[in-house]
Parts: structure tokens; sequence; C-alpha cells
């Protein structure tokens, strides 16, 4: 009788040591997807930081273009104004649109191209977007692995109702995919 109350009760604890070690993990790739998204939080503002330097150097050069500066001002007002991620995903892929833009009216300017302040703002704009880039494809490494760890078996079990799907980042306006025209 004892041997099969000690059997009953190991048995017990590995199924308990289990459901807790999946459940960490799925609080863990939870926590991953959460740090992703500030990463990318983070790289947005400093974007944003860099954008009225960028435009108050281009407006010099380029004062004809007030729609392109005021389309690049009204997406980083929108990027800042953006409560939800889903919400911040669309407004940073209009600015990465409006931004492609700017810099393609600016090859139209020898002295704006050759004025180091432009060079230097569009070499840390250039960085922080690559940066950017990256935090996308990690966050969404993060989202992809989460899900499959609440939607796989017995994952699935462990996270219950408790755990819901994340949406990863995505480029979903068809106009960020294509290179910006400029007309004169």
């Amino acid at each position: 009788m004892l041997p099969v109350i000690i059997a009953i009760v190991a048995v017990v604890v590995v199924i308990g040591i289990w459901f807790v070690s999946i459940y960490n993990g799925i609080v863990t790739r939870d926590n991953r997807c959460d740090n992703a998204w500030q990463t990318i939080d983070a790289q947005l503002q400093r974007r944003n930081d860099l954008i009225p330097n960028l435009v108050e150097t281009v407006k010099g050069y380029a004062a004809h273009e007030s729609g392109t500066l005021q389309a690049v001002t009204e997406a980083r007002a929108a990027v800042t104004q953006a409560g939800t991620p889903e919400e911040k995903m669309e407004a940073s892929n209009q600015l990465s649109g409006t931004l492609k833009t700017l810099f393609a009216v600016a090859e139209s300017y020898p002295d704006l191209k050759a004025n180091t302040n432009f060079q230097e703002l569009q070499a840390e704009l250039s960085d922080t977007e690559n940066k950017i880039s990256y935090a996308r494809q990690s966050f969404n490494d993060c989202v992809l692995d989460y899900n499959n760890a609440i939607e796989t078996f017995p994952g699935n079990i462990v996270a219950g109702s408790k755990f819901r799907t994340r949406q990863g980042f995505e480029v979903t306006d068809a106009a960020a995919r294509q290179a910006p025209q400029v007309k004169f």
C-alpha cells in the first residue's frame, strides 16, 4: 500500500513540476515579447527625436517642398499619439514612407546633400531605421516563439484562456513597400 501511495505522490509531483515548467516558459516568452516591443518603442522615440532637426535642416534648402515636410511632421505626430502597439505599427509604417520621400527630395539639392548637419542627421536616422528594422524582426521572432508555445500541445492546455496570441509587426500599407516617386 505504501509503495502505491509513494508512486501516486511522485506522479503528482512530476506532473506539478511539468505544469509549472511549461507555465513559466510561457510567461518568459510573454515577457520577451514585451521587452522586444519596448525596444521598438525606444527606437521609434529616438527616430521621433531626430526628425524635427532633420526637417529644420531641409527647410532652409527646400522651402518649396512644404508638402513633403508637412507630411513628415504629421506622420511623426501620429506615431507620438498612437496608443496601442498596432496603432504605433501603422503610424510607424506611414512615417517610414514619408521619410523615404523626404530623402528622395533631398537628392535634388546638392547643397543640402553636402551640408554636414544634414549628412549627420541622415546617418543617424539611417542607423535608427536599421535598429528599428532589427528590433521589429526580433519582436516578430519573440511573438512567433510565444504563439507557438501557447498554441501547441501541451502548452495550449497550460495556457488555457489566460494567455492570448499576439500580433507580430507587419507592413500593412502597400505604399510603404514601394520606392517613393519624386516629380518636379
